[in-house]
């Protein structure tokens, strides 16, 4: 008797962290996006008004079509990151960006994939500038902006209207 009055109780207390941390979790993605999406915005942005010395770079990193490929990217990064931080078409938009970070890691910073150095060196990744682009990325796509966005305005909006 006395063990199971000590498992329900663990459990009363284990559901109160779940709902506790769930609570928190639009919280922790309104976070995350209004932070990298406007770094993303930002460095977008930056890409567009130094257009000509980004594409000396993606030159450089030999990326074809340097020209297309940096207004491509620049706009991307710049739509994306607005669109990151109103949370409006996120799961959409963390498509490319998350494609174009890996472009990124495998080209700007390939010698940290290398012989998959990361497995061995966490921090020799997780040190890159991409890698907390890339974790907001793939949070948004798996978890959805949150209840703090646009997205789920829209979800609720729609969700009260009339069936016909």
């Amino acid at each position: 008797m006395l063990e199971n009055r000590f498992l329900y109780w663990m459990d009363k207390i284990y559901g109160l962290f779940i709902k506790i941390g769930s609570g928190f979790q639009s919280l922790l993605l309104l976070y995350m996006r209004l932070t990298w999406g406007h770094q993303f915005l930002l460095s977008g942005v930056y890409k567009l008004k130094n257009i000509s010395k980004t594409i000396g770079f993606f030159t450089e990193l030999g990326i074809p079509y340097p020209e297309f490929h940096t207004y491509l990217v620049a706009y991307f990064e710049s739509i994306g990151g607005l669109l990151l931080m109103i949370g409006f078409a996120s799961r959409l938009f963390s498509i490319p960006l998350t494609i174009i970070l890996i472009v990124a890691l495998s080209t700007a910073h390939a010698e940290h994939l290398t012989h998959f150095k990361f497995l061995f060196d966490p921090q020799s990744l997780a040190g890159q500038s991409p890698y907390p682009y890339l974790l907001t990325t793939l949070m948004v796509f798996c978890f959805g902006p949150g209840r703090v966005s646009l997205d789920a305005w829209i979800k609720r909006w729609v969700g009260h209207q009339p069936k016909c």
